[in-house]
C-alpha cells in the first residue's frame, strides 16, 4: 500500500504545472475497487495532496464509493470531519443469496447498518447502489430490495441493470449454461416499474441509472454527460480534456498495479494509450450523453456543432414522437419514461 500511495502521489503532482491554474475543479471522487478500505489518516493524505496541487472550489462535492463492511461509525465520522461529503454505497441487494452470487462481503443487515451510521456519521448526501435483472430474480423480490433502500432514506439511488462483463466469472457461466440470464421483457419490465416507484417517492430520474431527490443530483456524473474536464489518477484511470468547444483528448493509464507503480517510480507517467476526438466525435458523444439524461438541448448543438437536428433529422424525431418514445419542445429532445429504454438505439440513429 505504501509503495502504490507514494506512486498515486506522484501521479497528482505530474499534472498540476500544466493544468492548475487553468480551471477550478468542482468535484473529487473516490472511485472503486474499495477505496473505503483506506484508513481516514490515508484518505487525508490523498485530499491533502489534491488541494496542494489544484484548485478545488469551495463547498467542492467530494465522494467515496464505499462497500458496507468496510468502514464502521468512527471511519465515517472521521471521512466527514475531512471534507468528505458523499458516500456512494455498493449494496447491490438485500437479499443473501443474491449478495452470494454477487460474491459480495457484506450481509443485508450490515447494508443497512452502513448507510444508518452514514446518517448518524455526518452525511447527508448518501448514495445506495443496486443491481437487478440478476438470474432468477422475481419483480416481487426487485421491488423489495427498492422498497428496503428507500426505507434507510437515501438521498440518491443508483440502480442498474446487469450487464455480462467478457473476461469474468459470471461470462463463464453464462457460456457455459451454468446460469441463464433474465429474458429481456423481464429485464426492460424491472425497469420501468423503477422508474414509476422512485418518482412516485419524490425522486427526479434524472440519468438512464440515476435517481435523486432535488438537490442530491451527483453533481461529479453531471459533468461526464456535459463533457466537462476531468483528471483522474491510478490505475486504468482515464482523463478528458477539452482544448476547445468541439474538440478535445482522452487518455487512460495502465491497468495493472505493479506496471503503475514502477512507471512512476522511474519518473513517467503511466499513460497507456490516448485519443483525439475531434468535431465530429464530440458530437456524437454530446448527443449520446445527453440522451442519457433523459433531454437533449437542439439550440446547443446548432450552437456549438452547426448541426439542426430538427431539419437533418426530422423525420427520425417524428418516428420517435408518433412512437411515444420522446417529444420535442423548446428546442430540446425529452425522452418519455419508455424512451429511456431505447435511449441507446435512439442515440444510434441520431448521431
Amino acid at each position: 500500500m505504501a509503495q502504490f500511495l507514494r506512486a498515486l502521489e506522484t501521479e497528482i503532482g505530474m499534472y498540476a504545472e500544466q493544468f492548475a491554474h487553468i480551471e477550478t475543479f468542482e468535484t473529487v471522487f473516490f472511485g472503486g475497487g474499495t477505496p473505503s478500505l483506506l484508513p481516514p489518516s490515508i484518505m487525508e493524505r490523498l485530499l491533502a495532496a489534491l488541494h496542494k496541487n489544484y484548485r478545488i472550489e469551495t463547498g467542492a462535492e467530494i465522494t467515496v464509493e464505499t462497500n458496507p463492511g468496510t468502514v464502521d461509525i468512527e471511519k465515517l465520522r472521521a471521512y466527514r470531519s475531512m471534507g468528505i461529503n458523499r458516500l456512494s454505497i455498493g449494496i447491490q441487494s438485500f437479499h443473501e443469496d443474491e449478495l452470494k452470487f454477487l460474491s459480495r462481503i457484506h450481509t443485508a443487515k450490515e447494508a443497512e447498518r452502513c448507510v444508518e451510521n452514514a446518517h448518524r456519521g455526518g452525511f447527508e448526501n448518501v448514495n445506495v447502489d443496486l443491481i437487478f435483472s440478476l438470474p432468477h430474480q422475481t419483480m416481487e423480490g426487485w421491488m423489495e430490495n427498492v422498497e428496503r433502500a428507500l426505507t434507510l432514506e437515501p438521498s440518491h439511488l443508483s440502480a442498474y441493470s446487469l450487464i455480462v462483463e467478457e473476461h469474468t466469472p459470471l461470462f463463464a457461466m453464462v457460456h457455459n449454461g451454468a446460469v441463464a440470464t433474465l429474458p429481456e421483457e423481464e429485464d426492460s419490465a424491472m425497469y420501468e416499474r423503477t422508474i414509476a416507484m422512485m418518482a412516485n417517492r419524490g425522486f427526479r430520474h434524472y440519468e438512464v441509472s440515476n435517481y435523486a431527490r432535488p438537490g442530491f443530483e451527483c453533481r461529479h456524473n453531471n459533468n461526464y454527460w456535459n463533457h466537462a474536464n476531468y483528471l483522474s489518477f491510478g490505475p486504468s484511470a482515464h482523463s478528458f480534456w477539452k482544448d476547445h468547444p468541439t474538440g478535445g483528448r482522452r487518455w487512460w493509464n495502465v491497468r495493472n498495479i505493479t506496471q503503475y507503480c514502477d512507471a512512476l517510480t522511474a519518473g513517467t507517467v503511466p499513460v497507456a494509450g490516448s485519443e483525439t476526438v475531434d468535431k465530429e466525435k464530440m458530437f456524437d458523444e454530446a448527443v449520446f450523453l445527453g440522451l442519457r439524461t433523459g433531454e437533449l438541448n437542439l439550440a446547443m448543438l446548432q450552437q456549438v456543432y452547426g448541426v439542426d437536428m430538427l431539419s437533418t433529422r426530422g423525420e427520425k424525431l417524428k418516428n420517435f414522437s408518433d412512437e411515444q418514445l420522446l417529444h420535442v419542445a423548446d428546442r430540446r429532445i425529452i425522452l418519455t419514461r419508455r424512451g429511456f429504454l431505447f435511449c441507446d438505439a435512439i442515440a444510434e440513429s441520431l448521431l
